[in-house]
């Protein structure tokens, strides 16, 4: 029987917070990782060229892998290229956007703080789901600079700078009217990967948000409707990762994948 080719995609390492909730949710799936680290942090791209990019990459990582279905675990490629994406190749994509829903539906003051990066926050995708799903709410929205490069160095064994952590979080922490914020959207994929010490530094209790369990659900949902196919040609192996420069080869940031159970790296040639 055929596992099937489940393509993650992210900037980084972030998406591996998806990643891991995939392995858990389909155990025996075909799992292959792609990050675009020749053009990480996205954040720092015009909106047109990245959407270029994007779509681009993506169809070179389409037809080395061969996937079933694909899952963008980045929120700012998912924000700005999803429908793109499908409109250019005719497989299945599972994006990932901010949690603006569940929060709107968890909270109990009504003040909802989402972390994400500059770009999420600026995007009209974005203020879109607050204006559909949290419209009765009072959303803060910050634009954390760092957290996600602070996520990647957690990951390469770097401690986590507490004190720089808390002035990036704290701004989505506010009190209106005697009500103060109890829930937080983590609006990028690396971000859970920095929940511990988030715990640490929080100015109060809240209850964060972390999308990836709802994404591996509807992956499995996807492909429950998807037919399974041999590949025409091999493929990356289970557990591989593929990166797109060679600039970063140092022995941490492989480590790192690896330590996330993707220990099978390749160096692909897709320079910015």
């Amino acid at each position: 029987m055929t596992a099937p080719r489940i393509l993650l995609f992210d900037s980084g390492m972030g998406g591996l917070t998806v990643a891991r909730a995939v392995r858990t949710q389909l155990p025996h799936a075909h799992l292959v990782y792609a990050a675009d680290n020749a053009a990480f942090p996205y954040g720092a791209w015009k909106e047109d060229a990245l959407v270029k990019r994007i779509v681009a990459v993506i169809g070179a990582l389409i037809d080395k892998v061969e996937p079933h279905i694909v899952v963008i675990a980045c929120n700012t490629a998912s924000t700005i290229a999803l429908a793109q994406l499908r409109e250019a190749y005719k497989l299945p994509f599972v994006g990932t956007v901010p949690a603006i829903k569940p929060a709107a539906a968890q909270t109990k003051s009504g003040i909802i703080g989402v972390l994400a990066t500059p770009g999420t926050v600026s995007r009209e995708y974005t203020h879109a789901l607050i204006h559909t799903y949290a419209y009765h709410c009072k959303v803060f929205l910050h634009g954390a600079k760092r957290l996600a490069e602070m996520a990647e160095q957690k990951l390469k064994g770097t401690p986590v700078d507490l004190d720089q952590l808390r002035q990036e979080i704290t701004p989505a922490f506010r009190q209106r009217e005697g009500k103060k914020t109890d829930v937080v959207v983590l609006g990028c994929t690396h971000y859970p990967l920095l929940l511990d010490d988030m715990l640490k530094v929080q100015p109060w209790l809240v209850k964060y948000i972390d999308p990836a369990p709802a994404i591996a659900r509807r992956v499995a949902d996807v492909l429950d409707e998807t037919p399974i196919t041999e590949s025409s040609k091999p493929v990356p192996p289970h557990n591989s990762v593929l990166l797109t420069s060679a600039r970063e080869d140092a022995a941490d940031s492989l480590a790192a994948y690896s330590a996330m159970g993707f220990d099978k790296p390749e160096f692909l040639e897709l320079p910015v």
